[in-house]
């Protein structure tokens, strides 16, 4: 099934709220966690929406949305991870390394849409805008789900090595880092 999948700009970010709900996704992040940690769960779900929505509105983009028409069906936040803050303070996730990667910190499929290559297509576009911008690699850090059966906001492993990631670093058993380099993506 073909996608089309766009920059989270501000124009469209009203395609995010519909696609996001009223809750703001996984329990009213919007998209704050890598920013603020877990002090996102306890600010009203409209204090994390105003703070995302102004982070898109300064721009660059902070991520795709991936388009079924003119439906928004799935989201990942892209962006340096230097601008998510909280993957240096959180010891599961802080760097492997000095390289300075982009991070793919966040995926959101709506309801209806799972299992239906949404996250793959998003992930492949971000490898691709990765590429355009010039990253020394895109990071992820997807749950294991051979390990886990959490619900992931942030997608899984056998998806992500699928398209071409390696596993880098393992600090509990059922979240690993995985890394790609965009070099070996075209265009």
């Amino acid at each position: 099934m073909g996608f089309t999948i766009h920059p989270l700009t501000a124009d469209l970010w009203p395609a995010l709220e519909d696609l996001f709900g009223p809750a703001g996704a996984v329990n009213g992040c919007w998209c704050m966690h890598g920013r603020i940690g877990a002090a996102y769960r306890r600010r009203p779900r409209g204090e994390n929406k105003a703070d995302f929505q102004a982070v898109v509105r300064q721009g660059p983009p902070p991520g795709l949305l991936a388009f079924s028409d003119e439906l928004a069906v799935g989201w990942c936040q892209l962006t340096p991870r230097a601008a998510l803050p909280e993957l240096e303070r959180n010891w599961r996730l802080k760097p492997v390394d000095e390289v300075p990667v982009w991070a793919l910190s966040c995926l959101y499929v709506r309801k209806g849409w799972r299992r239906r290559g949404v996250s793959a297509a998003l992930i492949e576009a971000a490898l691709r805008a990765a590429k355009r911008a010039g990253a020394p690699a895109l990071e992820a850090y997807p749950f294991d789900a051979a390990v886990s059966p959490s619900a992931s906001g942030c997608g899984y492993a056998s998806t992500f090595a699928r398209l071409g990631f390696q596993e880098v670093a393992r600090r509990i058993p059922a979240r690993p880092i995985m890394r790609h380099d965009p070099a070996g993506i075209g265009g």
